[in-house]
């Protein structure tokens, strides 16, 4: 199936209020990421697992975990922190969010992930109200080396400076992060999946993925609401703008685009997450800081959850807690990725013939991943998921088109 164009045509209080005022599908979800991180925390570790893998038990389905992962712990606690004090101490056992997020930091100290490190200054800014000195110098020395850097690691950082800009000083890891963006930005408003692009080499180049643009729209969002900073709002709506005119049918976020052009390099998979949090998370938080509202593609996003025309299998299973992670194709690990990548490369669009024919999109991955409920928690319990909730209650949007 090849990706079709678009047919025409935080507060500490009043959470019991966000958690009511949620749209009835959103709310479902709220509560299925609730039991599902209680399953997925090691309390005597005080970490997040990895992933958690679908298994036949002899009770039926069952979640086996594995690994741990800072990232997703740091994830997880700012989500957890929207949610009530009593829920919090359900999920981690005993603990609430800021506690957790007290560990993290411990542990980010002497982390080697970049990416991990923001992730930490960003919950202990939102979770803690601290403003980790130490955290944001190592983000500091990240960005004046010259080194390439993940475009979703400086989002991160450029998300952390603005949580803790009047906790301490961070306007210059935000000002450096802000130009590494901006200087990346295709004419399309596209975002590479590195920075500088040309680091990926000459097949992966012109290459980033949905993450390389929802986290960016995010951060310069935010940058700007806080700064006044017109180019940053501006790269942040063009951005949206693009691959909101290619999503889906049925609401699909697609995987990879081309930064030259803005069109789709690989539609598959489709992310979970991307429907009922990233997007949500980040188009939201777009209008929220002044940008351009795209609240009917996020509520058409969510809807993929249910009408996803790909499979029969159902994606959210409220018993186990989980929103199953994708629907990709039936192929060799990311084959169709690598092909796709290599002829787009050649030019923009070329496509070999009958690849979704020889690799149809039709497995469900049953695995689920702790920072895709963080992020569920975090889209919908923040004012700006409580705004589109309101409004779709008053009868504006609905994503129906």
């Amino acid at each position: 199936m090849t990706p079709p164009d678009r047919p025409t045509g935080p507060t500490d209080d009043g959470v019991a209020h966000r958690r009511s005022s949620a749209p009835p599908r959103a709310e479902l979800l709220v509560a299925t990421a609730l039991k599902g991180l209680a399953a997925m925390y090691r309390p005597d570790a005080h970490e997040l697992v990895q992933t958690a893998r679908g298994s036949a038990g002899p009770s039926g389905p069952r979640l086996v975990p594995e690994g741990s992962n800072l990232r997703y712990a740091a994830i997880v606690a700012l989500g957890l922190h929207l949610t009530d004090p009593a829920d919090q101490r359900r999920v981690l056992q005993g603990e609430t969010a800021a506690s957790l997020t007290a560990y993290l930091v411990a542990q980010a100290g002497g982390h080697r992930d970049p990416g991990a490190v923001a992730l930490v200054a960003w919950a202990a800014a939102e979770v803690s109200g601290q403003c980790d000195a130490a955290l944001f110098a190592r983000l500091r020395a990240w960005l004046t080396d010259p080194a390439p850097l993940p475009t979703v690691d400086v989002s991160w950082m450029l998300t952390a400076a603005v949580a803790a800009r009047h906790l301490g000083d961070t306007a210059e890891v935000a000002d450096l992060a802000s130009r590494r963006l901006l200087a990346a930005q295709g004419p399309r408003g596209i975002f590479p999946h590195v920075i500088p692009a040309a680091s990926q080499g000459r097949w992966r180049a012109h290459v980033g993925c949905y993450a390389d643009q929802v986290y960016p729209v995010q951060a310069l969002a935010r940058y700007a609401a806080a700064t006044s900073h017109q180019p940053a709002l501006a790269a942040s709506n063009a951005c949206a703008a693009t691959v909101c005119s290619l999503q889906g049918p049925q609401g699909q976020w697609w995987w990879h685009y081309d930064v030259r052009d803005g069109s789709v390099v690989e539609g598959f998979p489709v992310y979970s997450v991307h429907q009922h949090a990233m997007g949500p998370m980040a188009f939201l938080d777009l209008l929220e800081c002044g940008g351009d509202d795209h609240r009917a593609e996020v509520a058409l996003g969510l809807g993929w959850l249910e009408t996803h025309p790909e499979v029969l299998d159902g994606l959210v299973d409220e018993r186990l807690g989980v929103v199953w992670r994708k629907v990709g194709r039936r192929e060799p690990p990311k084959a169709v990725r690598r092909l796709s990548a290599v002829t787009t490369s050649l030019r923009p669009g070329l496509r070999l013939p009958g690849l979704d024919r020889a690799f149809p999109p039709v497995t469900v991955d049953h695995e689920c991943r702790p920072y895709e409920l963080g992020w569920l928690l975090y889209a919908w319990l923040r004012p700006s998921g409580l705004a589109a909730a309101e409004a779709a209650r008053e009868g504006e949007p609905s994503g129906a088109r």
